[in-house]
């Protein structure tokens, strides 16, 4: 196990901001059905979850190519992540449990943190080299696990390393950089040493998702786009069409909007 150094390096958050208009919005597509949570990977396939807690698997074009039928067991999953279309992670809060899907959605492994003295946990994510990342709540430590729940590396704890402790509940590996998602202390952004080297002031930003370069989110009635390393934001303000969707999720270039009827996915432009 590797313990990583507590060496970290504030970043003062600035932005330049700029305006869009709702033209940036084009709708292209819309997924009817029972749906009451999705997401999306980076091949644009979408991931949907249905009041009987099944989960599918669509295509680009709309069309189911998997299901996980095997939901007696846990129940609703907490959290989807599709990272990693390959590999799927699946997070059952109530059991503290990970389970892992192939590409087909079969169940490859499950992992029950409780067996790793791991007992409080709201965020995982997958990282670059397909092992597992998760901040204990308990510990105040962001650690890293292999698929079977060994103990890989881990941060010291965050109440020492920040005076503070942290309660984050997404965490995204994106271009070389581990992405920890507080809402009420921004975001943290580490290297793969475990060195904090950013901490960006995106408060209170729902739907929150960090794609390459780029950190998109909502609040209230306006969608944001944050550029990380020209620290540009873009902002739009909410076009009727989306003014009342459930929640969003994004790609590089689309956007996603949960309705009652379905799933809208507009062009970004």
């Amino acid at each position: 196990m590797k313990q990583i150094l507590p060496i970290f390096l504030f970043v003062a958050f600035s932005c330049i901001c700029k305006a869009q208009s709702d033209t940036s919005f084009k709708l292209i597509k819309i997924i009817s059905g029972d749906i009451v949570d999705f997401t999306v990977d980076n091949l644009d396939n979408i991931y949907i979850l249905n009041s009987r807690n099944q989960i599918k698997k669509l295509n680009a074009n709309g069309d189911s190519v998997a299901v996980y039928n095997d939901i007696k067991k846990f129940g609703k999953a907490t959290l989807i992540d599709v990272s990693n279309p390959l590999k799927i992670l699946l997070y059952y809060r109530d059991f503290t449990t990970i389970v892992t899907l192939d590409r087909f959605l079969n169940a490859v492994n499950s992992i029950d943190l409780r067996k790793q003295n791991i007992f409080q946990v709201k965020a995982i994510g997958q990282s670059y080299d397909n092992k597992i990342w998760l901040y204990d709540e308990l510990e105040n430590k962001l650690k890293k696990i292999d698929e079977d729940g060994k103990l890989l590396q881990e941060t010291s704890d965050f109440r020492l390393l920040l005076g503070r402790a942290l309660s984050p509940i997404k965490i995204f590996d994106e271009d070389k950089f581990v992405y920890i998602y507080d809402t009420l202390q921004g975001v943290y952004v580490f290297d793969y040493y475990g060195t904090l080297k950013n901490n960006i002031m995106i408060n209170h930003w729902q739907n929150l998702k960090v794609v390459g370069k780029n950190i998109f989110g909502s609040r209230a009635d306006t969608l944001y786009r944050y550029e990380i390393n020209s620290f540009r934001l873009d902002k739009w303000k909410m076009p009727e069409q989306l003014a009342h969707s459930l929640f969003f999720n994004f790609t590089s270039t689309h956007l996603y909007a949960l309705k009652k009827e379905g799933v809208e996915i507009y062009a970004i432009r």
